[in-house]
């Protein structure tokens, strides 16, 4: 099946050419969303239903539920109904990280409910997702490898944990400037080195650069242009990005479901290395779904970021 085609970005689509679609092609996902937002979740209890051992998939569709406005009510609404619901328990978890994180709850009521989840479900590394993503912002060093250690206990290759990880390492030392020995780069490499041949960890050295860019760039010593900065180019930089392209010629899996936002890393890297072509085919395969990260790296307009580097790989392919 060809890829989805480019958004518009024409006058009469700007509206929705500017919102980026955080469940990706996810056509489940997305039908259970808005039956959620309209107080039914029977659909989100099929879905979730259906990610037990899909560690991946079920972390990515609960964090996006979780982000919907009246997700918390409504998954309140089904935990009373079913209070021994690991499903129903997770989401109200997530939803109330979410809702800490834009400070309308407490983090101690967040922390109980990521805890009250784990509990039902002590296999499940979701649970512990939330308190990463919810640590991420909010707690210290130590709490955050603690999480992602019962992550990993849970399942090695969590794909959203790893990025978290990479994300929040690579804020350490911001003043030591574009140093290729930092230790971001060493976990990311690490972990690529250990996933599978088939896991989208291989990518994680790319988004290690990319977090490290963003780090430096909002810290001053960095340019604020990602394509200006020469981040990109240096040696290191150059090697890290042709064995990610080379890895994704020859990765098959199709199905994985945060692979967009590896590939909007892949291309934003291609891009700013100046690989012109290389980064054509990556917007073509990206088709439709942008992601926000790295395009808004480091404090910029994610969609009009996008569109310039899509629209300047394709005309110049």
């Amino acid at each position: 099946m060809p890829p989805p085609p480019p958004p518009s970005f024409g006058r009469g689509r700007k509206r929705a050419a500017r919102t980026f679609d955080a469940a990706l092609d996810d056509t489940e996902l997305v039908a259970a969303r808005a039956s959620l937002a309209r107080g039914r979740w029977a659909l989100v209890r099929a879905l979730l239903a259906a990610t037990r051992d899909d560690w991946d998939r079920r972390g990515h569709r609960v964090t996006v539920l979780a982000q919907e406005p009246a997700a918390l009510p409504w998954a309140r609404d089904w935990q009373r109904a079913e209070p021994e619901s690991p499903c129903a328990s997770v989401l109200v978890a997530h939803a109330t990280v979410h809702r800490a994180l834009r400070g309308k709850e407490r983090p101690e009521a967040a922390r109980e409910a990521c805890g009250a989840a784990a509990a039902l479900a002590p296999e499940d590394p979701t649970p512990w997702l939330g308190r990463l993503i919810l640590e991420r912002s909010l707690g210290t060093e130590e709490d955050v490898v603690r999480l992602f250690d019962q992550i990993r206990a849970r399942y090695p290759d969590h794909h959203h944990a790893h990025h978290l990880m990479v994300a929040r390492l690579a804020e350490r030392h911001p003043e030591v400037g574009q140093d290729p020995l930092h230790e971001v780069y060493d976990f990311a490499n690490w972990a690529a080195e250990q996933a599978p041949a088939d896991s989208p960890l291989a990518i994680l050295p790319v988004v290690a650069h990319a977090e490290r860019y963003r780090v430096l760039a909002n810290a001053g010593t960095e340019p604020a242009d990602p394509v200006a900065s020469g981040h990109w180019v240096g040696r290191r930089a150059r090697q890290v990005m042709k064995a990610a392209f080379d890895w994704w010629l020859e990765w098959e899996r199709e199905d994985h479901p945060r692979r967009y936002i590896d590939l909007n890393f892949l291309a934003h890297a291609k891009y700013c290395e100046g690989r012109g072509a290389e980064a054509a085919a990556l917007f073509q395969r990206i088709g439709a779904y942008a992601t926000p990260a790295p395009w808004s790296y480091p404090d910029r307009d994610p969609f009009n970021a996008f569109r310039v580097a899509r629209d300047t790989a394709l005309g110049a392919a």
